[in-house]
């Protein structure tokens, strides 16, 4: 994530040697093992990625380990997650929804009451209800849809991503 020689990001950039694996310490794609931006980039196989969850993460959670530790983001930023975990669900990304239930449950739940906690405890329960619904109706077309592909013959193909060899 360089763009004229600046890391994005917020890193601060490792200089690299202009020849690759020229230096100590180099890989074959002649970037530090860090990825040259602090660890936003991480190499895997010898293909450089992004790191994009510390960047996903609120800012009180960022830090050292970068992990999703509830109990040091203060209540409102925790509403605020919360609440954007489960209006992301509506683009079509029930995926949010499950997140959402994942990492908040025990705070809306099991954590001593505090004001945040009854909009949490809703976002939580909608969520799964969400959830819910997106299970039962991707377990509903793909048992309809294996069970029928090849009666909707032309169609039933149109819709295959790879068309099985032998008898329907």
């Amino acid at each position: 994530l360089r763009k004229s020689g600046k890391c994005l990001g917020g890193g601060s950039q490792v200089p690299s040697s202009p020849v690759r694996g020229a230096s100590r310490g180099r890989g074959r794609s002649g970037l530090p093992p860090g990825g040259g931006c602090n660890g936003l980039l991480s190499g895997v196989r010898g293909v450089w990625a992004p790191r994009l969850t510390p960047l996903l993460l609120p800012p009180a959670a960022r830090g050292a380990g970068a992990s999703m530790n509830l109990e040091r983001v203060p209540n409102e930023e925790k509403l605020n997650l919360c609440r954007k975990y489960y209006l992301g669900g509506f683009a079509l990304l029930p995926f949010l929804w499950l997140v959402n239930v994942l990492w908040f449950c025990r705070e809306a739940f099991l954590a001593p009451a505090y004001t945040e906690q009854p909009q949490i405890k809703s976002y939580v329960q909608r969520s799964a209800l969400g959830l819910l619904f997106w299970v039962v109706v991707l377990t509903t077309w793909v048992t309809i849809f294996q069970t029928h592909r090849a009666r909707w013959g032309e169609l039933g193909d149109y819709l295959s991503f790879t068309i099985p060899l032998g008898i329907p």
